[in-house]
């Protein structure tokens, strides 16, 4: 390659690297400003791993029939392929093949991602085993986690544990928020075998959520969510190397919502323009907090 086509191609990764951080930007994602700590190359890693989990993820909760949400994920299935055979085609794919070789990223993580997305684009999930919703959480977070920790740079085994609990942490406070929101579009992701150890047999999601021994369901649920991010606490503060920043920084501020949901014993939150004022002033605050400790942290949660 001549220095003249060098930066051509310097020049159109960059803007590319660019129009993807734009976008990541516009999606409104609470965590930007998180990834943004990040050095130039982590960054742009993030910014592609983001972009490909909305793009999948807008797929799964579109209007489009089951039929053409199976067949678009499929098509990105395809996507990778071309991705780690080398031959992107799309800036978001060039972007993902850049990010796949410089933090060795495993593509059986973003096969999971996927498959996540097909159990949402698929018949309502209602009342899982625990087996099927462990692998949902581990598909929709857990492994979206992986590719994160191996840009973040932590130790392998210790990246590893923090991307498991973490992940279940965050999906399992997400499935608690939402338990009556996800009844209105007739699914329930709490697992069937806590529901039977607190008397509830009935299937219909909206019967479910008008149940008054779904309160104690949900007080269990917790329980389990605080050993997770107990867990995730200890997994990251064994993360000797490697910039954590973001990661903390998601666990601060979903940590932050469980509890104080917890607090409330599962009431609504209050939804007035100026809590959800002080909500994003208290994420940046956070951010801001952990920023401070630079990138070469060891964490002590």
């Amino acid at each position: 390659m001549t220095t003249a086509e060098a930066l051509a191609a310097n020049g159109q990764e960059s803007a590319e690297t660019r129009a993807i951080a734009a976008r990541v930007r516009a999606a409104g994602s609470s965590f930007y400003w998180a990834m943004r700590l990040m050095e130039s190359e982590r960054r742009a890693a993030l910014f592609a791993i983001y972009a490909f989990c909305r793009e999948v993820d807008d797929i799964a909760d579109g209007e489009a029939a089951d039929a053409e949400k199976r067949a678009a994920l499929a098509q990105w299935r395809d996507r990778l392929a071309a991705i780690f055979d080398g031959r992107p085609g799309t800036p978001l794919e060039r972007a993902l093949a850049r990010a796949r070789a410089r933090f060795d990223l495993d593509r059986a993580d973003f096969e999971a991602v996927i498959d996540g997305m097909e159990m949402d684009a698929g018949a309502p999930i209602v009342a899982p085993d625990a087996t099927e919703l462990d692998r949902y959480c581990d598909c929709v977070a857990s492994a979206v986690g992986r590719l994160c920790v191996r840009v973040f740079g932590a130790p392998a085994e210790a990246g590893q544990t923090l991307a498991a609990h973490l992940g279940r942490a965050l999906q399992l406070t997400n499935i608690l928020r939402d338990i009556e929101e996800d009844a209105a579009r007739g699914r329930l992701y709490l697992p069937a075998d806590l529901l039977a150890a607190h008397g509830i047999t009935g299937r219909d999601p909206q019967a479910v959520v008008r149940d008054p021994r779904l309160i104690s369901v949900k007080r269990e649920l917790a329980a389990r969510i605080a050993g997770e991010f107990a867990a995730a606490r200890a997994a990251l503060a064994a993360c000797d190397s490697g910039d954590l920043r973001p990661a903390a920084i998601m666990m601060a501020v979903y940590e932050r919502r469980f509890v104080r949901m917890r607090a409330r014993d599962f009431a609504p939150e209050p939804q007035s323009p100026l809590h959800r004022l002080l909500g994003r002033l208290e994420k940046l605050w956070i951010a801001l907090r952990l920023a401070m400790k630079g990138p070469r942290w060891r964490a002590s949660m």
